[in-house]
């Protein structure tokens, strides 16, 4: 008896050191940006679609749990409809989670404050990020302004846009890189667009690598707004982590105070093939014991 015990002690051992040392499961999107090489713009071609599948299939093995899209154009998804797209991306094992879009104001809307020209653009575009599953929509890129009454106006506009959205169920935000640091006037663009915009319609993408590079500190920003970051760009000069200029440490252990409930990796560049690329960033972030299972409250 006691042989037999021991035997079976010591296969429940072999058997559980394997789960043991699997590398968790956490909530982690990846920004499609990341394989534009990869997959291009319009996918609706046969040959384009199938590697745009194999593609998302081996995002999905990766570890990666959703994706943040990055061209919406004439009412698609990298050419595909709104609910083939979601159809795409669910069928891969992932989940549709926020898209980069916008639209920049006319001269005459800065001028009159009166954006509903551009607003008829986003009433449709809501409509179809709707129809394609996303939780949030974001505005990649806004440049410098010239003065501070067209920043003033983008405030507005994106209040507007952001009060379009949560009547849809989404939220809005808005992306930076690193000129958003610069002056307008006598104000720093990004301290401007955070407390010129409302909470309640706009919140506010972090990209931490673009932060940095602007000679700024991320975790600063979200003990100086906190509860304005719900997505964080999570962002390298190249595969996540292998720079040493990010403190992604410091940057997770203070996600609560930020607002955080999803991350996003995205890669621009790259010192190895891009797939492998990929794979190195998220493999980082799921070894990593600072980063959670997950964000979404």
């Amino acid at each position: 008896m006691k042989k037999q015990t021991l035997f079976i002690f010591l296969l429940a051992c072999i058997i559980a050191v394997p789960t043991s040392l699997k590398a968790q499961k956490k909530d982690i999107a990846v920004q499609m940006y990341s394989v534009r090489d990869l997959i291009g713009g319009d996918v609706s071609q046969p040959d384009k679609y199938k590697t745009y599948t194999t593609i998302l299939k081996n995002l999905a093995n990766m570890g990666y749990t959703a994706v943040e899209a990055a061209n919406y154009n004439n009412g698609k998804f990298y050419g595909r409809t709104p609910k083939e797209f979601k159809k795409d991306i669910e069928t891969a094992g992932m989940r549709v989670l926020s898209s980069h879009t916008g639209k920049g104001l006319s001269e005459a809307e800065i001028a009159s404050g009166d954006f509903s020209e551009s607003l008829k653009w986003w009433d449709q575009a809501i409509k179809d990020h709707k129809e394609a599953g996303m939780s949030y929509i974001v505005t990649p890129y806004l440049g410098v302004p010239k003065t501070l009454k067209e920043l003033q106006a983008y405030c507005d506009y994106f209040n507007e846009i952001g009060k379009r959205c949560k009547a849809n169920g989404m939220k809005y935000g808005y992306h930076n890189h690193s000129h958003e640091f610069q002056k307008v006037e006598d104000q720093t663009m990004y301290d401007y667009m955070i407390t010129h915009t409302n909470p309640e319609y706009v919140f506010f993408e972090m990209d931490v690598y673009w932060v940095v590079r602007g000679q700024n500190s991320p975790v600063a920003y979200f003990k100086k707004y906190p509860g304005r970051f719900h997505i964080l760009h999570i962002k390298d000069d190249r595969e996540i982590g292998q720079s040493g200029m990010v403190g992604f440490d410091a940057i997770f252990n203070n996600t609560k105070t930020a607002g955080v409930e999803n991350i996003v990796v995205e890669v621009e560049r790259y010192n190895l093939p891009v797939e492998e690329s990929v794979k190195a960033s998220i493999d980082y972030l799921l070894k990593a014991p600072f980063v959670k299972a997950s964000y979404s409250k």
